[in-house]
C-alpha cells in the first residue's frame, strides 16, 4: 500500500478512490402491491471519490451534496469531467483520444467533458 502524505500531491502517480454507485439515502419501492427488494436504489445524482498524488491540490474539496446527500447542489458535474480530468492528469488530450466503433471515431468523454482545473496543481 502506498503512504499518502502531504508530498504525494506531486508524486507521478495518479491514485483515484471511488465507488461504482451510491446508493440514496432513502429505500424506495417502485412495485406497487409487491415486495419490496432489500437494500436502496443507486443514485445518478450525486457520487463521491478521493484523488491523491497526479497532479492533484492536496487537500482541496470540489462540490458538494445536499443535507441528505442525494443530490450534487454546488459545482456539479459529469462523469465525462472527472474522465477528462483523468486523462489530463495523465497526459492525454480527451478530445484526441478516440477509438473506432461501428465506423464511427468515438471518445472517451463523448462530445462533453471538461477538465477540472480548480482541483490541479
Amino acid at each position: 500500500m502506498l503512504g499518502i502524505d502531504e508530498s504525494s500531491a506531486s508524486h507521478p502517480r495518479l491514485l483515484p478512490h471511488g465507488k461504482r454507485n451510491l446508493r440514496r439515502p432513502e429505500v424506495r419501492c417502485r412495485r406497487m402491491g409487491r415486495h419490496c427488494p432489500k437494500g436502496r436504489d443507486h443514485n445518478q445524482y450525486g457520487f463521491s471519490l478521493w484523488m491523491a498524488g497526479g497532479g492533484i491540490k492536496p487537500g482541496v474539496t470540489y462540490g458538494a451534496t445536499d443535507d441528505w446527500g442525494y443530490k450534487a447542489v454546488d459545482k456539479p458535474l459529469q462523469i465525462h469531467d472527472l474522465h477528462a480530468t483523468m486523462l489530463h492528469l495523465l497526459g492525454i488530450d480527451h478530445e484526441e483520444l478516440t477509438y473506432r466503433f461501428s465506423g464511427r471515431d468515438i471518445r472517451l468523454t463523448d462530445v462533453h467533458g471538461h477538465v477540472i482545473e480548480d482541483i490541479l496543481l
